[in-house]
């Protein structure tokens, strides 16, 4: 039942995912298309709204379509009509857990911490994007945030290993930003 945009879902009460390195999270699967991402996601939501967002410049054009389900808590990106990124809700998303580590709805400073664990052992694991959001280069994740009354809760936003080249184009701004 839906309780209001700034309602935090316990984790109880989230659907509960596992990230696979640059292959998945949950259901999806990197270069899913847009049907067989609707068929892993029936049961769980039919609120999904499309828009499509184009950039670049000269000859290095894109175009990606964004999936949004929003009382699930879930955006997902298509390049070339394939699944390439999965950003999940801070408030209301899936749980998604990587070696055992919830990512969805934790403090960022929590979860950069075990990143820089994890890079002790990981040559080139972490690196930044814009506003100091960190990135597993070894999961294939960046670790985003989302306002939650005063104070901000990660967004995690998957992504398949052909986006390390480029990553900040990858996904339109969008993707990047920090939601409310």
């Amino acid at each position: 039942m839906f309780k209001g945009w700034w309602h935090v879902r316990p984790d109880e009460e989230r659907q509960q995912w596992t990230l696979e390195p640059f292959t998945a999270a949950g259901p999806l699967r990197f270069s899913m298309s847009a049907d067989e991402v609707t068929d892993a996601l029936r049961g769980v939501t039919t609120d999904a709204e499309h828009r499509t967002w184009a950039g670049g410049r000269h000859d290095n054009t894109w175009s990606v379509t964004e999936g949004r389900c929003r009382e699930f808590g879930l955006h997902v990106y298509y390049r070339d009509g394939r699944l390439s990124g999965i950003a999940v809700d801070a408030l209301c998303g899936p749980q998604v857990t990587a070696d055992g580590i919830a990512l969805v709805g934790r403090a960022p400073s929590a979860l950069e911490q075990w990143m820089l664990e994890r890079a002790e052992t990981r040559p080139d694991e972490l690196s930044y994007m814009s506003a100091g959001v960190p990135c597993s280069n070894s999961l294939g994740v960046v670790i985003n945030v989302q306002p939650e009354g005063d104070r901000l809760l990660t967004r995690p936003v998957s992504f398949p290993a052909e986006a390390l080249g480029d990553l900040s184009h990858w996904l339109p701004c969008r993707a990047w930003e920090i939601h409310d």
